[in-house]
């Protein structure tokens, strides 16, 4: 086979492969939503739907990861092109990670459907949802074009949601002190708001890979982080 025939198959595997890991992008920013949703409108069949749904996206990551195995195997890439390839296998894995707190998200949802709700809480934490599934599809986005400029902006947009974090943080603070009543809702809610967090550090992630795909490097700076709460 000549170089030509090899590198056009390579090309192949990877517009399949990558055209695996945006329908698992998709799949995930709507699990973003739809468990939000679902905790503000407390509808606990929407979020039944969002655990049912991340099968699709553990089945996903999985054949990724096999297909991006047979790839190195199979074309053994040099260089840019195993790059390319490992960073597949990273997106997948954040991709995955963000899936699972969604999922975690509509859990907790189906206790909160049963408690009094808690001034305007569900709101807030739709919003901080929002806002992630915005920088996802932005990193999303940056990846397909690889575009690290699009990608430094996500990075940069982390820290958005890390003071969304900490003022939800503080309200839940309050609303406990002020009765010892709201504790319970209000450790759910404040678990649903740090795993919110944690998707956008996971997004954050995806967007460094861009970077490091376009430049060969990994961001040079500590990203700075506004989570003053642990």
């Amino acid at each position: 086979m000549t170089d030509q025939h090899i590198a056009s198959a390579f090309d192949r595997d990877l517009e399949k492969i990558q055209a695996q890991i945006m329908k698992m992008g998709g799949l995930v920013e709507n699990a973003i939503l739809e468990a939000a949703v679902s905790l503000e409108e407390r509808d606990e069949e929407r979020a039944e739907q969002v655990r049912r749904n991340d099968k699709a996206i553990d089945a996903l990551e999985e054949s990724i990861n096999e297909e991006a195995a047979r790839v190195i195997a199979l074309r053994a890439p040099a260089a840019i092109d195993l790059r390319v390839v490992l960073s597949v296998m990273k997106v997948s894995g954040n991709l995955e990670r963000i899936g699972d707190y969604a999922k975690n998200l509509a859990k907790r949802t189906r206790i909160l459907a049963h408690m009094e709700p808690m001034n305007g809480s569900a709101s807030s934490l739709r919003r901080m949802a929002k806002e992630v599934e915005r920088m996802l599809n932005d990193a999303l986005d940056a990846y397909v074009s690889r575009d690290a400029e699009l990608a430094q902006n996500v990075i940069d947009r982390d820290i958005v949601v890390d003071q969304m974090y900490n003022a939800l943080f503080r309200e839940f603070l309050t609303f406990m002190m002020e009765n010892p009543s709201n504790i319970t809702s209000c450790m759910h809610l404040h678990f649903i708001a740090k795993n919110i967090e944690r998707m956008g550090d996971h997004v954050t992630a995806i967007a460094e890979q861009v970077v490091y795909l376009v430049t060969g490097a990994m961001p040079d700076e500590e990203r700075e982080k506004a989570n003053t709460t642990v």
